[in-house]
């Protein structure tokens, strides 16, 4: 129950989000909008560039097999964080030297630290596997955070007050998960260990730079998708892009976040390791089904849902490219998220990052390909790189079976033929086809039920060896 509170409250957390977004975009001005949204960007940036390191350091190594190594561990991630908020502070002060304002300078680089830290700390719950006080903070997270850029952009509808308002939800955000954590003060206290502080820098390091290949990946497709059509013949695939991407991540990164402790945990414990290929196969078999139900969803109500939302002079371009985005993001999807995780188990570094790098280079190399063969054609383009990706997954596949693991093939099997049922009902459909939609929707619906269902008896089943 734990874990289905804390996968609900990163959906809370998506739809809080998209809601603040929407007020904030009809409160404000449109210049401030625009400050706005690029501050957001800029300190979402400059929390990744300093925190992400450790945070990928705490999902390998937080909290190890005993209270020794989780407290050698804290310490070692609390020094680290100090650490990375000094950077934060640093290019807040050297933003002074290109024109920004010092009180923005400041409210910027005190946002950065909050964002990156409380993810930092959310992440170490995760990985305590305190799933109940998880919930809580990362729910009243984005609630506390919403109520206080909207009380700032009450209080004076402007860019400043905004993200005013956006720090203060952040300190009282920092009271409350102060005292909620104070139970830890009582946890032993560890010397700092300057090897530790050096593999969490390497192994952070390597994992930050493939996630940040993966970031480039669909920026530097998009670049070749705007040369290729032009600014106005490629803003439909763009649109795909930045849309259907999106439930893939959300959905998978949700799973992955709530099941990948207990993994860490059974291949790190010696007494857990004869469980682990069981464990494995049911997380490769949860993230799968997941991620092919969310593609049978997506592809069941693309037309209606293109027709409702999608500007008339878009819909052309989206729906000739989105049948291919689809494909491309469940691939890539599962390429970065669950296919490394042998990778990161063993700590092989160099894979990891070879991986990301193959997957970067085969999608934009067959979007290229696509462009040389076929011509600038948007749906040509989309394929070429919906078959780059999949090659790279190819290659992500074998190094995923360099660690034995026990597939559950049902729940798969169910997912797979859902997403069968909605192309072909997608691929039938015509302008008016509303008995075929729906037709799509009811079969592809009926068997992610069964997919569902295989899931839950496959987490119900009793382990080897119990009673």
């Amino acid at each position: 129950m734990a874990k289905i509170i804390a996968l609900g409250a990163y959906f809370y957390q998506a739809v809080i989000a998209f809601g603040l977004l929407i007020v904030v975009a009809h409160w404000l001005a449109p210049a401030d909008y625009a400050s706005y949204s690029l501050f957001i960007s800029i300190c979402q940036f400059a929390a990744i560039a300093a925190f992400e390191w450790v945070r990928f350091a705490c999902t390998r190594f937080y909290p190890g097999p005993d209270a020794a190594s989780e407290a050698a561990e804290r310490r070692a991630i609390l020094v680290e964080a100090f650490a990375c908020a000094a950077l934060c502070l640093i290019a807040a002060c050297l933003s002074l030297f290109f024109g920004v304002p010092p009180v923005v300078a400041l409210v910027g680089g005190l946002v950065s630290i909050a964002q990156g830290g409380s993810d930092l700390h959310l992440t170490m719950l995760r990985f305590r596997q305190d799933f109940r006080a998880f919930s809580v903070l990362q729910g009243s997270r984005a609630t506390i955070l919403a109520a206080g850029t909207l009380l700032g952009a009450l209080v004076s509808p402007s860019f400043l007050s905004t993200v005013t308002g956006l720090l203060g939800g952040y300190a009282a955000y920092g009271l409350l998960a102060l005292l909620l954590s104070r139970r830890a003060k009582t946890r032993p206290a560890a010397a700092l260990d300057s090897a530790r502080v050096r593999k969490h820098l390497v192994y952070g390091s390597v994992s930050a730079g493939a996630a940040t290949a993966a970031m480039f990946a669909p920026l530097a497709l998009k670049a070749i998708f705007t040369a290729a059509l032009g600014t106005t013949g490629a803003a439909g695939a763009l649109l795909a892009l930045d849309l259907l991407q999106r439930p893939f991540v959300l959905i998978v990164s949700a799973l992955q976040a709530i099941q990948y402790p207990e993994i860490v945990a059974a291949h790190d414990r010696a007494e857990d390791r004869a469980a682990l290929p069981r464990q494995l196969g049911h997380y490769y078999a949860l993230l799968t089904s997941f991620a092919l139900m969310m593609a049978a969803g997506i592809f069941a109500v693309l037309l209606p849902a293109a027709w409702l939302v999608i500007s008339p002079d878009l819909q052309q371009g989206f729906l000739a490219t989105a049948p291919a985005i689809i494909v491309l993001s469940l691939v890539r999807t599962l390429t970065q998220i669950m296919l490394p995780t042998p990778l990161h188990l063993k700590q092989r570094l160099a894979l990891i990052l070879l991986l990301a790098v193959i997957d970067c280079a085969f999608l934009n190399l067959g979007a290229l390909t696509a462009l040389l063969t076929a011509g600038p054609d948007g749906a040509a383009l989309a394929w070429g790189s919906a078959v780059g990706a999949i090659l790279a997954a190819l290659v992500g596949l074998r190094l995923m079976s360099s660690l034995a693991f026990e597939f559950s093939w049902p729940p798969v099997l169910f997912a797979a033929a859902g997403l069968g049922a909605a192309v072909f009902a997608f691929i039938l459909s015509g302008e008016t086809s509303f008995a075929t939609i729906g037709a799509g929707i009811i079969g592809g619906g009926l068997l992610c039920l069964l997919s569902l269902n295989q899931l839950r008896l496959m987490l119900r089943a009793p382990g080897p060896g119990s009673a």
